[in-house]
């Protein structure tokens, strides 16, 4: 069974429980940070640095 090839594989020992939490833990951070990183940017489109840096520059260019 499914269920029990699971367990013997990731909670049966203490060591490969912890690295199971570990891991989940890890690939779980990297994924709420990209998921908040695109939800920002989408959320502030256009008043980024990135977004108005070339008028600026254009500006400063242009005063000169």
């Amino acid at each position: 069974m499914a269920s029990s090839t699971i367990y013997n594989i990731f909670f049966r020992k203490n060591s490969s429980f912890y690295a199971t939490i570990f891991a989940s833990a890890f690939f779980t951070k990297i994924g709420f940070d990209i998921f908040a990183d695109k939800v920002w940017e989408s959320a502030n489109a256009g008043m980024q640095w990135k977004d108005v840096k070339p008028r600026f520059l254009n500006n400063e260019e242009e005063e000169e």
